[in-house]
């Protein structure tokens, strides 16, 4: 019995070499091809690059819960919305080491602290600092989504041992004035800049499922596949819909989006950023085990364990534990970096 002809790849650039040159129709056109072909391509893509069975695992704390004067309109944190969250101050550094140090017991290899701020001001950073090297002195790695930064605070956060900078771009370039509009695409892809130019690495994905298109999910990844760099970690989101913001009363009404899709998203990122450690983010609480393990096989390699995402639900750690035994998964080492193709 003979099997059917794979398809080609979409051009005679080598499928699992990193590239910077995408277009949009290209990345379309990988949304559009034949699921199994797509899956089957996404995960030999990832097995050139990573050990299959090796996932890494982050954990995330909110540090400065709400009042964010931002107007996403996925976000509980927004001041712009009635979601019944209330604002609080940054927390101090010895309760974030503490909660740290918990991570690492609990089996996290990166610890992330996130503030519901616009930007960081000068005032914080020294406060951040504090609580970035009690973490980096724990022998986890460091991870920081604070908002906007500049240039200096870049190179300030760096110095004190940070490790990754969160900035997403959210979703593609034609959506995102329906996602926000108190901070420009720029404004982000500025961000982005001045974390890779202080020398840390970027984790930037978006959020998927917020009445968007297809070709805006194609937008977003053709966005992060033709940065000047790769982003190091790639988060992919399926949007958690809070009563009270206007998306997530938009999807309540429309319906979520289709796993099959979502799976897609995840194959598509691993084809066009073959590097970056793909993240299964938030919305993993309302995904089977089914279909985050064909998440898994279609290249992501990355899951924030802990039983909450900010303000929003996450597995715990028994179900985690037992999605790992179920599919012969186990934690990446500390420090693991995409092995040379």
């Amino acid at each position: 019995m003979s099997l059917p002809n794979h398809q080609p790849p979409t051009t005679n650039h080598p499928p699992h070499l990193p590239r910077h040159d995408w277009t949009l129709t290209e990345v379309e056109a990988l949304f559009a091809r034949p699921f199994m072909d797509l899956v089957f391509e996404a995960a030999s893509v990832h097995r050139r690059w990573f050990d299959p069975s090796e996932v890494q695992t982050s954990q995330l704390l909110s540090i400065k819960t709400g009042g964010c004067a931002e107007n996403c309109g996925y976000c509980s944190q927004s001041a712009a919305f009635d979601t019944g969250l209330k604002a609080e101050k940054l927390m101090d550094a010895t309760s974030v080491i503490a909660e740290a140090m918990a991570a690492k017991a609990g089996g996290a290899s990166r610890f992330c602290m996130g503030a519901a701020w616009r930007e960081l001001k000068d005032r914080d950073t020294p406060k951040l600092a504090a609580m970035i090297s009690g973490v980096k002195a724990l022998g986890l790695e460091t991870c920081a989504t604070l908002g906007m930064l500049t240039a200096d605070q870049a190179r300030q956060l760096k110095d004190a041992g940070l490790d990754y900078y969160n900035h997403n771009l959210d979703t593609g370039p034609d959506y995102y004035a329906d996602v926000v509009t108190t901070r420009t695409y720029q404004d982000r892809l500025d961000t982005l800049e001045h974390v890779r130019s202080a020398g840390m690495k970027t984790c930037c994905g978006g959020i998927v499922g917020m009445g968007e298109s297809r070709r805006d999910r194609a937008g977003l990844l053709h966005a992060l596949a033709t940065l000047p760099e790769h982003p190091d970690s790639l988060p992919v989101n399926a949007l958690v819909p809070v009563s009270g913001t206007p998306l997530g009363d938009r999807v309540r009404r429309e319906g979520e989006i289709d796993p099959i899709e979502f799976v897609r998203t995840v194959a598509v990122a691993r084809l066009v950023c073959p590097r970056a450690m793909v993240r299964l983010s938030a919305g993993r609480e309302g995904m089977s085990a089914e279909m985050q393990a064909l998440c898994f096989l279609a290249g992501a390699n990355s899951i924030f364990v802990g039983g909450r995402l900010l303000t929003t639900p996450n597995p715990g750690e028994d179900a985690d534990a037992a999605l790992f035994a179920k599919l012969d998964l186990r934690p990446m080492a500390l420090g693991v970096e995409a092995r040379a193709a």
